[in-house]
């Protein structure tokens, strides 16, 4: 009589879910691609600072060498005059702290709070208020 015909599901991706899947690739590269440039940044910084304390001095000496690997390193987020430098026990110890605006799209934007320190216990010291009150 009739011979059985046995149809195998179609396997694969469909034309709407390989754009869905496409979009959502050029979402999560786009926002790496505006993300990770800060990143390296701040990356960076941190490295400076360690080289600054490595170099030892007076503040004043921490901060132009902190400025001239800035320099070096394209560093635009902060510079000497923003660090806190503290005189702790264990010797001279340098912090960061700063804010990044990253704008994805039209109004809105992604804000990242980077801060480091060259102290062990990794506590970030604040910057002292200078702004009479």
């Amino acid at each position: 009589m009739y011979p059985q015909v046995v149809l195998n599901a179609q396997r694969g991706v469909s034309l709407s879910g390989l754009i869905v899947v496409l979009a959502l690739i050029g979402v999560v590269a786009v926002f790496a691609m505006k993300v990770l440039p800060t990143y390296l940044e701040y990356r960076s910084v941190k490295e400076a600072i360690a080289h600054a304390k490595a170099g030892g001095g007076s503040v004043r000496d921490m901060q132009t060498s902190f400025n001239k690997s800035a320099d070096i390193n394209r560093i635009d987020a902060i510079s000497g005059k923003d660090l806190v430098i503290s005189k702790e026990a264990g010797g001279t110890e340098l912090s960061f702290a700063y804010q990044k605006i990253i704008p994805l799209a039209t109004n809105v934007s992604l804000l990242i709070d980077y801060a480091g320190t060259t102290a062990s216990d990794g506590v970030v010291a604040a910057k002292p208020d200078t702004a009479a009150k």
